[in-house]
C-alpha cells in the first residue's frame, strides 16, 4: 500500500518536472526544420517590390498571401523565419560538432593521463580562453570574409576549454573506478580503457551541455550576423533579418519583431530542454 502511494507521488513529480512549454517551442523549432521546404508560402529568397513592406494580415493593408508581411523587398517574412530555423540549427550544431569532438578529446587524454599531460593541456586551455574570440573573429573575417564557415571555424579553435575541463573532472572520477581497475587487469589498453569504458560514462553530460549550448550559440549568431560578422545577403538567417529590418522599425515593426520571437523561443525550447535532461540524466541530481 505505501510502496504504491511512493510510486504514484514519484509518479507525479516526473509529470511536473517535463518542460512541456520547452519541449513545444522545441517541436516548432524542429518541425519548421524538417518541413521548411513544405510549409513555406513562399520562395524566401524571392519578392516583388510591389508587394514591399506589406503589414500582417490582420493590419489595415495586410493580406492573407503574407501572414507576417513583407520586407523591404517584397520577400514573405514567414517564409524566410521558417527557413532561416534551418541556418541556425545547422550553424549551431557545425560549432558544437568542432569544439566539442576536440574538448571531449582533450579532456579524456588530460583526465586519464595525469602529470605533464594533464598539466600542459590544461595550462593551454587556460591560454586559449584568455585570448579574445572578437579579435579572432575579425581576422579571420578580414582573411575569409565574414560567413558561416568563418563562424564555425572560430567558436571551433574557442569554445574547446569549456568541454575540455569538464571532460577532464568526470574522466579523474571515472579512472579510480572499480571498473577502470579491471579494464587494467584485464590487460585493456589506454586507448580502449577511454574509448570503451569512460567515455560511455560521459555521454550524459556531454548531452546536457550540447543541449543547452545550442541555445546560447544561436544567440551568439544572430548577434554576429546582426553585427555584419556572421552570414551576408540574401541569407535568411535571423540575426540578419534584424539588421536588415532595424531601418524601417518606425513604420514596419513586424521586420524586427518576429525574428525577435523566433529568437526567443528556439532559445527558451533548448535551455528548458537542457534543464530538464540534467536533471533527467545526472545522477548527482537525481539524488538531490
Amino acid at each position: 500500500m505505501f510502496l504504491r502511494k511512493d510510486k504514484i507521488s514519484s509518479e507525479k513529480k516526473l509529470r511536473v518536472r517535463i518542460p512541456y512549454m520547452g519541449l513545444s517551442c522545441l517541436g516548432l523549432f524542429f518541425f519548421c526544420v524538417i518541413l521548411a521546404n513544405v510549409i513555406s508560402p513562399h520562395d524566401p529568397y524571392e519578392g516583388d517590390l510591389a508587394d514591399a513592406t506589406l503589414p500582417p494580415a490582420w493590419e489595415e493593408g495586410g493580406t492573407t498571401r503574407f501572414l507576417l508581411g513583407t520586407d523591404m523587398l517584397g520577400r514573405d517574412v514567414l517564409s524566410r523565419l521558417i527557413h532561416g530555423s534551418r541556418i541556425s540549427l545547422l550553424i549551431s550544431v557545425g560549432c558544437i560538432a568542432f569544439y566539442g569532438t576536440l574538448g571531449v578529446i582533450l579532456g579524456l587524454i588530460s583526465g586519464f593521463s595525469g602529470g605533464r599531460t594533464d598539466m600542459t593541456i590544461m595550462r593551454l586551455a587556460d591560454f586559449w580562453s584568455s585570448l579574445p574570440a572578437i579579435i579572432l573573429l575579425f581576422m579571420l573575417a578580414a582573411v575569409y570574409g565574414p560567413s558561416a564557415k568563418t563562424i564555425i571555424i572560430t567558436f571551433g579553435i574557442m569554445g574547446w576549454p569549456y568541454y575540455a575541463r569538464i571532460v577532464r573532472g568526470e574522466s579523474l572520477s571515472l579512472k579510480e573506478r572499480d571498473f577502470v581497475r579491471l579494464a587494467r587487469v584485464a590487460g585493456c589498453s589506454n586507448l580502449r580503457i577511454m574509448v570503451s569504458h569512460i567515455f560511455p560514462n560521459i555521454v550524459n553530460t556531454i548531452i546536457i551541455l550540447a543541449t543547452i549550448d545550442i541555445g546560447g550559440i544561436i544567440v551568439l549568431i544572430a548577434t554576429l550576423s546582426f553585427l555584419g560578422l556572421g552570414t551576408q545577403p540574401p541569407s535568411c538567417d535571423w540575426g540578419l533579418m534584424l539588421a536588415e529590418g532595424r531601418q524601417y522599425i518606425t513604420y514596419a515593426w513586424w521586420l524586427v519583431t518576429f525574428p525577435g520571437i523566433a529568437i526567443v523561443v528556439a532559445v527558451l525550447g533548448f535551455n528548458l530542454t537542457g534543464d530538464w535532461l540534467r536533471e533527467l540524466l545526472d545522477p548527482k541530481q537525481k539524488l538531490r
